[in-house]
């Protein structure tokens, strides 16, 4: 009589649990409270006579154990996005008012001031020929760099036409040539632009930089922080 009391007062707990398990199975979740609550209810009220399988017991312990750990792992999770965020907050407010390098051909000039690039040789070549346009694709100014080693040649402008005359400020073309294999190749250019200001939390997470003159950029395509 009073096992079978035992039993039924036991099976009543399990069965006001198993509807909590239930409800909490069809929101897809099930928090760890009400699973070490309902562990704790099933061992105090099982049958003394037939007690839970040991391998059973472990499993529902392995259970908990991996609940726990995802609860945790979410945790890490959140604090270190908030984390990165916040880094990318700082890094953004370093950037703005500096200026960057990026792969392009056409650059913002402020005029009286100098206007700095690179451009990318990929061989040795002894004639370097680098020249800008206006918005119209007018040329004015032209200018023979010489002999340059391969790789990354640098350059600055003073912002003057061929005739010595100051430029307005503008966007401006920048087009570097030089003779490969006796046949003229355009190279490309790396030019420098202003941050005026930097765009967070894209669909990427990735910074975009608004680069005066040109517009936004995504941080991986900046070459060089000057």
């Amino acid at each position: 009589m009073e096992t079978n009391a035992t039993e039924a007062t036991g099976a009543s707990y399990l069965d006001q649990f198993r509807t909590q398990e239930e409800t909490n199975a069809a929101s897809n979740e099930l928090g760890k409270d009400e699973f070490l609550k309902l562990l704790v209810t099933q061992l105090e009220n099982q049958n003394p006579l037939e007690p839970q399988d040991n391998g059973e017991f472990i499993a529902q312990l392995a259970q908990f154990s991996s609940l726990e750990g995802i609860d945790n792992l979410n945790d890490t999770m959140t604090s270190f996005a908030e984390s990165s965020q916040s880094n990318q907050a700082l890094e953004a407010s370093l950037l703005v008012g500096r200026q960057v390098q990026v792969d392009t051909d056409t650059g913002y000039l402020q005029e009286g001031e100098m206007f700095t690039g690179a451009i990318e040789l990929p061989v040795t070549s002894a004639n370097v020929v680098l020249s800008v346009y206006d918005d119209k694709g007018a040329l004015l100014r032209s200018a023979n760099l010489g002999s340059q080693p391969a790789g990354t040649v640098d350059f600055g402008w003073d912002g003057k036409d061929n005739d010595g005359n100051l430029l307005p400020s503008g966007n401006y073309r920048i087009k570097a040539e030089t003779k490969i294999d006796d046949k003229t190749q355009e190279l490309n250019t790396l030019l420098g632009a202003n941050v005026n200001s930097v765009t967070l939390g894209n669909a990427t997470r990735e910074m975009t930089l608004n680069l005066q003159g040109i517009g936004p950029v995504p941080m991986s395509q900046v070459t060089t922080i000057q």
